[in-house]
């Protein structure tokens, strides 16, 4: 199976259409959903990092924050039991098990529901062909207490969350359950700009491949990269539009010392998207460089050929006068230098000579060895 059909049918929608809306269908291929508790404040922290669904209703002690990740979606009667833990609405549910949803902003009865992308995969070094750009849908419940998180499978961004919070002494540990969704959409925005980084030095060094070596090989790393700039671009977009919603969002759920840091998460979300329109900018001219490149070196061979051409057109003509069997003893103008003694060693000299003139000539007209004017 095609990476793009592997692409395509993990974000097809499942539901059957007219279906009953909140109802739940994930995709056979969906990992077990695998439970991680972080409870923390800033004297205590407890990890769990296989959790039952039983612990999860345990009371968070005031003023203690709960993070609840679930790495898999595999599971319809484990989400449905989270989902009633929490009070998550049966539309909610239904968005996190359907990944085709763009980031957004969603108020609920005591809590907000946040959807968003990060990357899933790196990008090669520079010099080998890019991989391919792949993005993970990452669900969020922001309440009064607790932060609970849907992803596709396990491996993400947020170990620097993480680790920040097994720290004593940061400042994630002395804030709320909001500013624990900031760090999380940061780090998932953050995520990014190494990738760019990446791209950025692919971009370079295709410039200067497509004017050395213009070939088949460019054109597809010029694709390839293009397309990877088109999936950022679609992420980073609505991802964009979605910090600015949680900005304007009037919540109570959101301090206001940390919407001064969404908004930080919001300039890097525009930094990246000017990072990824100067790149497909560059891309698109390294297309139109290329065909000239191709151009030029065509220009090239066949103004090699040609001077090659027209060098031997005298001494063609020449030979071919010579060539014709006329007898000499038939009369005076009958090529009576077919007789002379140094008539073939004369004829060679003259064809060299015109070889040489004319090469002098092309030379003088700046056609070979570059321009004299």
């Amino acid at each position: 199976m095609s990476r793009a059909k592997q692409i395509r049918n993990r974000h097809r929608r499942r539901t059957p259409p007219g279906a009953s809306p909140g109802t739940l269908t994930v995709a056979p291929e969906s990992v077990q959903p695998q439970i991680q508790v972080f409870t923390y404040s800033a004297e205590r922290f407890v990890e769990t990092r296989h959790a039952a669904l039983t612990d999860l209703a345990t009371p968070v002690p005031d003023p203690a924050v709960r993070w609840i990740n679930v790495d898999g979606l595999g599971d319809i009667p484990t989400l449905q039991h989270i989902g009633r833990t929490f009070g998550l609405h049966p539309l909610a549910l239904e968005d996190t098990v359907n990944l085709h949803q763009r980031p957004k902003v969603e108020a609920y009865d005591g809590y907000l529901f946040i959807v968003l992308r990060m990357p899933v995969s790196m990008p090669l070094e520079p010099g080998t062909p890019s991989d391919r750009l792949e993005t993970e849908q990452v669900t969020m419940a922001l309440g009064r207490d607790f932060v609970l998180t849907f992803q596709e499978r396990p491996g993400d961004s947020f170990d620097p969350v993480r680790h920040r919070l097994r720290s004593t002494g940061g400042q994630i540990r002395q804030r709320g359950p909001d500013y624990l969704v900031y760090a999380l959409i940061d780090a998932a925005i953050d995520a990014f700009f190494p990738i760019l980084e990446t791209y950025g030095e692919q971009v370079e060094e295709l410039e200067d491949d497509v004017v050395a070596q213009p070939g088949n090989r460019q054109i597809a790393r010029i694709h390839e990269l293009k397309r990877n700039l088109l999936t950022a671009r679609r992420t980073l977009w609505p991802l964009r539009d979605m910090v600015n919603a949680l900005l304007r969002e009037d919540s109570p759920l959101i301090d206001r010392q940390t919407l001064i840091y969404l908004r930080d998460c919001h300039d890097h979300a525009i930094q990246l998207i000017d990072m990824i329109e100067t790149y497909r900018e560059i891309c698109s001219g390294l297309i139109d460089l290329h065909l000239s490149s191709v151009s030029n070196r065509m220009n090239e061979v066949m103004k090699v050929l040609t001077i090659i051409a027209t060098i031997f057109i005298p001494l063609t003509f020449i030979a071919g006068v010579y060539g014709m069997n006329f007898d000499p003893e038939a009369g005076p103008l009958a090529m009576p230098e077919l007789g002379w003694r140094h008539g073939y060693p004369v004829i060679l000299l003259v064809m060299a000579l015109i070889a040489v003139g004319l090469l002098i000539w092309f030379w003088f007209k700046g056609w070979i060895g570059g321009d004299r004017k």
